[in-house]
């Protein structure tokens, strides 16, 4: 994948970028209100949602396209950039003629291959259009980078990321699960690429949005992308995780800017004890795997099953009480030690293969 050509989106702002405003445009009066209440505060980019894409179809989906004309009025107006969500050929072709200036493409379109193909056919031959592509809604960075080519293919240069988290079953206290490690892997392969943090989705209350956008920005991310309402109590959309633009500035100014490249040697001194302990640990798991292969040749010879679930289970247990008493994440151990078995089983496997071919 060529992503050397993408252009750091300065255009935007000064980091951290804001872009920031309602879920939904309602109405042309709380569109102009909430716009003229966030460039009050300093935010120069608006953003608000005409189509939207919802679970049921009894949910409020937007205005459509009559109110392209009242972003082109908080532009005229404020002097804000504009932006929306598009999901098909015709949402783009809409926003380009009317001169939007931001485009994001939504989770669940960045899930479709086909709609970001269609997407990326629009806007061929827009080399200035900006667009941002949301993660996918399941935890697949083939799939959010894949959408992100498809896009760069088209010829546009001015792109960059939203990371809104990830859908997961059961009860938790984010909406969309953080899995930061996903973005911090983007961002490993694709240095250059801007990426913003979307913490209203994220947390899906605002009381989360401080903390979220703390965190985002500590881990390196460009800015923000807010949802921030003049009356969320009462939107149509999304209430419970968008706030007001005053209570947004309150969040900015709280907001600590980490600088990225700090010359320390006492950092330096760290980091080296960090690669001294990787190397020590990557020799005990190369022992680790050599007794496995051990094993495995002893339970070949003895016509013996690979794997025994109660000694996995036993040794579960033991890790992660050690790992707890040691003030060690117990998931964290379990994940760990879940791989670990896995690589061993993988291992065992292959010696009793290789075994039975010779």
């Amino acid at each position: 994948m060529d992503f050397n050509n993408i252009s750091p989106l300065s255009s935007l702002g000064n980091t951290p970028i804001i872009i920031a405003g309602p879920c939904s445009a309602e109405s042309e009066s709380q569109t102009l209100e909430t716009a003229h209440r966030l460039k009050k505060i300093g935010v120069n980019i608006f953003r608000a949602g005409l189509w939207k894409p919802r679970t049921m179809p009894d949910a409020f989906e937007g205005v459509g396209a009559k109110g392209i004309e009242w972003l082109r009025r908080v532009k005229a107006e404020t002097g804000m950039l504009a932006a929306t969500e598009v999901a098909t050929r015709q949402h783009v072709e809409i926003c380009l003629e009317s001169g939007i200036d931001v485009l994001w493409i939504g989770a669940r379109t960045t899930t479709n291959p086909f709609a970001v193909q269609e997407i990326a056919d629009a806007l061929r031959g827009q080399s200035e259009a900006i667009v941002l592509v949301k993660n996918p809604v399941n935890p697949d960075i083939d799939l959010w980078m894949g959408a992100l080519q498809r896009i760069i293919n088209a010829g546009v240069t001015k792109i960059g990321a939203i990371h809104r988290g990830f859908g997961t079953g059961g009860n938790h206290i984010y909406r969309n699960m953080p899995e930061w490690h996903i973005a911090i892997e983007l961002h490993r392969r694709v240095p250059n690429l801007t990426i913003l943090c979307d913490p209203s989705h994220m947390g899906g209350s605002r009381n989360l949005i401080p903390t979220l956008s703390q965190q985002a920005l500590d881990m390196g991310f460009d800015g923000l992308f807010v949802e921030s309402h003049c009356d969320p109590d009462n939107a149509l959309s999304d209430s419970d995780q968008q706030i007001t633009p005053e209570a947004l500035q309150q969040t900015i100014k709280s907001l600590i800017l980490r600088r990225k490249n700090q010359p320390n040697e006492v950092l330096n001194t760290l980091r080296r004890q960090i690669d001294d302990c990787d190397n020590n640990l990557l020799e005990i798991l190369n022992k680790r795997m050599s007794i496995s292969r051990e094993i495995g040749s002893f339970k070949k010879e003895h016509d013996m099953q690979v794997v025994h679930t109660n000694r996995f289970d036993e040794i579960l247990r033991l890790r992660i009480k050690q790992a707890q008493e040691m003030g060690i994440n117990p998931e964290f151990m379990k994940a760990m030690m879940t791989a670990i078995h896995q690589e061993s089983v993988r291992q065992q496997i292959e010696i009793i293969n290789n075994s039975d071919k010779s």
